[in-house]
Order: structure tokens, then C-alpha cells, then sequence
């Protein structure tokens, strides 16, 4: 089936805006997989805000060029497919990594995370973080820490202030009795 030069064009820039909007992209070579693997791996992806499509590596590569990430170029060989990730990169990276454990023609070709250059062993320890919202927690206890110290270094002269008081209360107190 032959495309016409219209819709080569069109298919060209709607890559070059998804790869614009894309907070990174993920190649892979879906080479041997079928159909309902496709689909259920799509479907996988989708939950996590990220769109999985198979390109023509020639209509990528043009893609590529407009959106001035010709760095990407080097994965474009034989079958690929692209995860363009919409939201949160580490859910992608974890489910593409645990397919290509699922199904062994699988693999990861590399991708884009911003304008940084990713290898599979870049995408396989994003897989392996710890999901936005604990990163997000240890990065929040790491700041109530310092904080948390510093109370309680601070308050420790007016306890001892307080217990120092109280006791001379009760010392004055048992003197009056």
C-alpha cells in the first residue's frame, strides 16, 4: 500500500508534534511480536499517559529533522515502534522494560528523555526508580529532617527553663506548707 506525498506530509508533522509535546520518547524494535501483543502492550502503555505507535523509520527520521532531534537517528534501524510519553517517564520505562522480559523478539532501542540522549541501560534504571509520588515523599522527609533537628535543639533550653521553674515552684510550695 502506497501513501500519497499529502499524506506523508501530514503524518510527518503530526510526529514532529508529537515529538515536540512529548516530555520523551522511547524506541523500540517490535519485530516478531502480533497483534493482540501489540494491542495489549498499547493498552499497557496507555494507562500511563503514553501513546505507542509503529512508524516507518523514513517518515521518523523526516520527523526527526524538523524537530531538530536528528540525535535519535542512530536508533532508526530495522522494525520501531515509538512510546511518545505524555506524563510521568518512569510508569513508560517500567512497562516497555517488563515486556521485554514477557516476550523475547522485544527490545529497546534507546530514546529521548528532554534534549538527553537515553541508552537501554538509561531506560532500564528509570524502570527501576521509585515512583513519583515516594520520590517525592523522600525528597520532602529529607527537607522536614533538618528541620524537625533544629526544633527540637531550639526547644531544649525552654524545657529546661520549664523544668527548672517547676521545680522551684514546688520547692516553694513544700517551704510554705
Amino acid at each position: 500500500m502506497t501513501i500519497s506525498k499529502e499524506k506523508k506530509r501530514e503524518l510527518v508533522a503530526d510526529y514532529r508534534e508529537r515529538l515536540e509535546r512529548s516530555q520523551a520518547v522511547i524506541l523500540t524494535n517490535y519485530q516478531g511480536l502480533n497483534v493482540a501483543q501489540i494491542s495489549e502492550l498499547r493498552n499497557r502503555l496507555r494507562a500511563v499517559g503514553t501513546v505507542y505507535q509503529v512508524m516507518k523509520n523514513t517518515l521518523l527520521r523526516l520527523a526527526l529533522q524538523e524537530a531538530k532531534l536528528s540525535e535519535l537517528d542512530t536508533f532508526l534501524e530495522g522494525p520501531t515502534a515509538i512510546g511518545f510519553c505524555y506524563q510521568d517517564v518512569q510508569p513508560a520505562a517500567r512497562v516497555l522494560v517488563e515486556f521485554t522480559r514477557e516476550a523475547s523478539t522485544f527490545a529497546l532501542k534507546g530514546g529521548l528523555l528532554g534534549r538527553r540522549l537515553l541508552t537501554t541501560e538509561d531506560i532500564n534504571r528509570l524502570a527501576n526508580l521509585p515512583s513519583r509520588e515516594v520520590l517525592l515523599a523522600q525528597v520532602l522527609a529529607a527537607f522536614q529532617s533538618p528541620m524537625r533537628g533544629l526544633a527540637s535543639v531550639l526547644s531544649g533550653p525552654m524545657r529546661g527553663l520549664v523544668t527548672v521553674l517547676e521545680a522551684r515552684t514546688d520547692r516553694l510550695a513544700s517551704a510554705e506548707s
